[in-house]
This record gives C-alpha cells, sequence and structure tokens, in this order.
C-alpha cells in the first residue's frame, strides 16, 4: 500500500484547521515543519480536487499551497525513521524507535519501529487514548485492540498488566507492524494479531477492556458490537473522532447500555471512556 504525501506551505494560525479539514478527507497523520505541514493519506484515498478546493477556500485568508507526491511503502519507512521523534505522556509514558536510547525517568518504555505515522503516539487521538489508560484497570485484564495501527496502545496495556491483548487492522502493513512490536517489547501477555474487522472476533469472546481508536462512522456501527464482547465492569476508550462528534458517540453508546465515565480533548480530537454496567 502506498501513500501520498502533501507537502503544504501555510501560516502557522491556519495549521489547525487545515489539519481538521484534511482529517475529513482521509488524511491520517500531520507534521509541522518550518513551512507549515506535511500531511499523509493512503494513495487510493487521496482526492486531488478535494484538495484544491480545501486550498481555494482559504486563499482569500492566508497564503496557502500544495505539492504532493507518491511514496513506495520502502520510502514511507525511510521518511518516517527520518523525522520520527520520541513521544512523551505526561511524566509515565515515553515512546522511542529502535535507534532513541531509554530514558529511565519513564515509567513505561515502548518500543516500536515507526513504520506509519497514525498510532505512533504523534496524533492527538493516540495520545488521548494513552492518557485514559493510564487512569484504568488493567492488572489481569484481557484487552481487545480495535484498528491496532502499530499495536502501540496494546502495548501500553500489557506494560499496565494486562494477560492478554488481541489486536485486529484491515491493514496488512498495519498488522505485521503490530506483530514486530509485539516482540520488539517482550510482553509478558498472551498477543494475536489479524488482519480484518470486528466481525472476525469470535462470538462469546469477552474483554475486560476495549481500546477503539478509529473515527466516528465506524464507531457508531460498531459499538454495540463492542459491548458485546465487554465484560460487565469492564470499560471501553472511544476516540479518533472530533469533538463536534462526540455527542453522536455517547448518544450510540447511551443506546448500547454504556454508562460515561469521562471524556477529554486535545485540537480539536476527543475520546470518551464508557463503562459496561455490572449486573445486579
Amino acid at each position: 500500500m502506498n501513500y501520498i504525501e502533501v507537502d503544504l506551505t501555510i501560516e502557522p494560525d491556519f495549521s489547525e484547521i487545515i489539519m481538521a479539514e484534511l482529517g475529513e478527507l482521509g488524511f491520517e497523520s500531520f507534521v509541522e515543519t518550518d513551512n507549515g505541514l506535511l500531511a499523509y493519506i493512503q494513495e487510493e484515498d487521496f482526492d486531488a480536487n478535494a484538495l484544491q478546493s480545501i486550498i481555494a477556500k482559504y486563499l482569500d485568508l492566508t497564503a496557502i499551497a500544495a505539492t504532493w507526491k507518491s511514496l513506495e511503502r520502502r520510502n514511507w519507512n525511510e521518511e518516517w525513521e527520518k523525522s520520527y521523534e520520541p513521544i512523551e505522556v505526561g511524566d509515565q509514558v515515553r515512546v522511542r524507535a529502535t535507534f532513541h536510547n531509554p530514558d529511565p525517568a519513564f515509567k513505561y518504555d515502548l518500543l516500536i519501529q515507526p513504520k506509519m505515522s497514525f498510532g505512533t503516539g504523534h496524533h492527538e487521538t493516540t495520545w488521548l487514548v494513552m492518557n485514559e489508560q493510564l487512569n484504568l484497570p488493567h492488572q489481569g485484564l484481557s484487552i481487545m485492540d480495535v484498528g491496532c495501527g502499530t499495536g502501540i496502545l496494546a502495548i501500553l496495556a500489557a506494560k499496565l498488566g494486562a494477560s492478554s491483548l488481541l489486536g485486529f487492522d484491515i491493514d496488512e502493513w498495519a498488522v505485521e507492524n503490530t506483530v514486530e512490536n509485539f516482540e520488539m517489547n517482550e510482553l509478558t501477555a498472551e498477543t494475536e494479531a489479524f488482519q480484518g474487522t470486528i466481525s472476525k472476533v469470535q462470538e462469546g469472546r469477552i474483554f475486560g477492556g476495549i481500546l477503539a481508536n478509529i473515527n466516528r462512522n465506524i464507531l457508531l456501527a460498531e459499538i454495540p458490537t463492542y459491548v458485546q464482547h465487554l465484560e460487565p465492569g469492564g470499560w471501553l476508550v472511544t476516540s479518533g473522532f472530533y469533538e463536534n462528534d462526540q455527542a453522536d458517540i455517547e448518544q450510540c453508546a447511551f443506546d448500547a447500555g454504556l454508562k460515561k465515565l469521562r471524556s477529554n480533548t486535545r485540537n480539536q480530537w476527543a475520546t470518551v471512556v464508557f463503562e459496561k454496567p455490572k449486573i445486579g
């Protein structure tokens, strides 16, 4: 699978709103540069006309221009290995690549091979979910990571005491990367990863916690299914959507029998934590 890299020249004041606009088009990740932004999207999802429409929309407000190129899988890896910097979540979690030295100041050291940006911690939603995980019980629980990306959320779950992990993603490359990252972190938890969707998870398989950092539409379609795989008293962390979509996510979860524990936002992105009520 190839990616398109879009190089946008924009003023810093417009970076966040442009990222939000591009996120609606399916762009997965962004890197701020001295001149603006680098934005990444799967080649099959790239629409040049839609990109040009966004640029035209803001031309009267600011100087903005864009160029783009296709990145082959190998080159995509190279780009991220050159630009990847460690990510810190509070003072407890540090996500680093194989070419960074560990920092003993952090309690949880997560090691990944940065083959794809979405899920390496740089995206706000990944950071938000990890931040919530620090305040949720994991010890001895079986955890499911929906749309696992690099497997970073599941890895943190294992570091927090989870006994078993199940991760899956529709992207073959993501699954390969997840398996590799599980191995690099030498996890003591049982691990499993497959290519596919929630429909492939065995009926009756139950989890103490579910991590679902995907997008609004998938969450709205699948939250009722997640609830079927969640044990009473178990938790569900949802993210991958904007603040203005939060009410829809909460209503869907409420209709499925969940109760809200808390929510948080970061740069217009949101995460909401739910709990499945205990029986009796």
